[in-house]
């Protein structure tokens, strides 16, 4: 049995929804797992040892939120110590067509710079849910314009082979 801390940094839930999800398969694989959401105005409560952890964000306006990428700045050193996956939770799946494709294939500077602080075994990129009342009015015109589509974008059986791999990476 591996000790996994699952870290997140959520602003509307979705995220904590996937890292709680990523946290049942890892248990259902029979890995101790403590998950915990990252606050701004801490370090994160990531003080006891651990064997694995799991660090995943919202993006918005591509970063990870303030608390997700204050925690990783802060703990550099640290997290090279253990094995370590990450993940982001953005929209691209509520873009349509090209726009989609090229979102799947972007490159997002500020998320690479954490990628690269980090060297995780593996970064996870998801979409997550998006409803009229998480933007503002400029947003929103801009996200129609776009021909986006609000609702739950999430790929459950994504997340779940995603946290099965890690579950298969720690086994061994």
């Amino acid at each position: 049995m591996v000790f996994v801390w699952i870290l997140y940094a959520s602003e509307h839930h979705s995220t904590e929804e996937i890292a709680d999800r990523i946290g049942e398969r890892l248990r259902l694989n029979g890995h101790h797992v403590e998950i915990q959401a990252l606050r701004a105005s801490s370090d994160g409560p990531w003080r006891s040892p651990s064997d694995a952890l799991v660090l995943g964000s919202a993006v918005h306006d591509g970063a990870w939120l303030p608390a997700a990428e204050g925690f990783v700045r802060n703990n550099a050193d640290r997290l090279s110590d253990q094995p370590t996956w990450m993940f982001s939770v953005g929209m691209t799946a509520a873009l349509r067509g090209p726009l989609r494709t090229l979102a799947e294939r972007m490159v997002q500077p500020r998320i690479a710079a954490l990628v690269e602080v980090v060297r995780p075994r593996d970064h996870g990129r998801f979409s997550g849910v998006i409803r009229r009342d998480h933007l503002d009015r400029k947003g929103a015109l801009f996200f129609r314009l776009l021909g986006c589509r609000y609702g739950d974008h999430r790929d459950w059986a994504a997340i779940d082979a995603w946290a099965d791999d890690i579950a298969r990476e720690l086994d061994t």
